[in-house]
């Protein structure tokens, strides 16, 4: 019937791995970067995590979503509508058909062949601010924090804006692509090496976008622990 029902275990759910990753690094805040309706949140939230999260979402109406479900959780907030990257100002998004691929960076044919509706249909301007210039709001300084990136090839930029946060940081969990999506985006080695770099050891790789024409992973969801 085209249904695969399975243990909720780390061995067969990505769900329970990346709680149990968590776990693992007594994470007790996530910074949700790129939230969309909120996806991520909901979805870990609902596999057991307990602690707080602050999610970041530009788009004016996947931010209204986002609102309406953080608004029945007492320890979820959705940040002021804003991009994160690598400077503070204002910066003109891509709003895709699909919503979730939305970009700052313009769209490769490799994607939007791929993925039905995920063309671009406009764009918004909206404020964006480094993940640096927002931390230190939520942050105490005994907090375990856990940063997820899902920004459609702009995650190199969140990281550039976020150095000292990062630093901060006991694990991360940041969409990469196998090959390029966006103009001008880093693809997997790079943001591997740079995390690596930075101290983070690679955790776990987590099945992300695949081309249903052929078969081939597109993307992909990594998981970071801190050395």
């Amino acid at each position: 019937m085209g249904l695969d029902i399975h243990r909720f275990n780390p061995h067969s759910s990505a769900d329970a791995q990346l709680l149990a990753a968590m776990d693992h690094a007594n994470i007790d805040l996530i910074f949700d970067v790129g939230a969309n309706t909120g996806q991520f949140a909901l979805g870990i939230r609902t596999a057991g995590f307990r602690g707080d999260v602050v999610s970041f979402e530009p788009l004016s109406s996947a931010r209204t979503e986002l609102t309406e479900h953080s608004k029945r959780d007492r320890k979820w907030i959705a940040h002021d509508q804003c991009a994160i990257g690598d400077h503070d100002g204002e910066i003109e998004i891509n709003i895709a058909g699909n919503s979730v691929s939305s970009s700052v960076l313009p769209m490769l044919e490799s994607h939007s062949s791929a993925a039905a509706g995920s063309a671009y249909v406009g764009s918004e301007r909206v404020p964006i601010m480094r993940l640096d210039s927002i931390a230190d709001r939520y942050l105490n300084p005994n907090s375990r924090l856990f940063v997820k990136i899902d920004t459609q090839g702009y995650e190199w930029q969140v990281l550039d804006g976020g150095s000292k946060t990062l630093n901060r940081a006991k694990g991360v969990l940041c969409e990469i692509s196998l090959v390029p999506l966006y103009e001008g985006q880093k693809v997997w080695l790079d943001v591997i090496g740079r995390l690596e770099a930075e101290g983070f050891l690679l955790w776990a790789l987590q099945k992300g976008f695949i081309d249903h024409r052929t078969g081939r992973s597109l993307q992909m969801d990594a998981i970071f622990l801190r050395r």
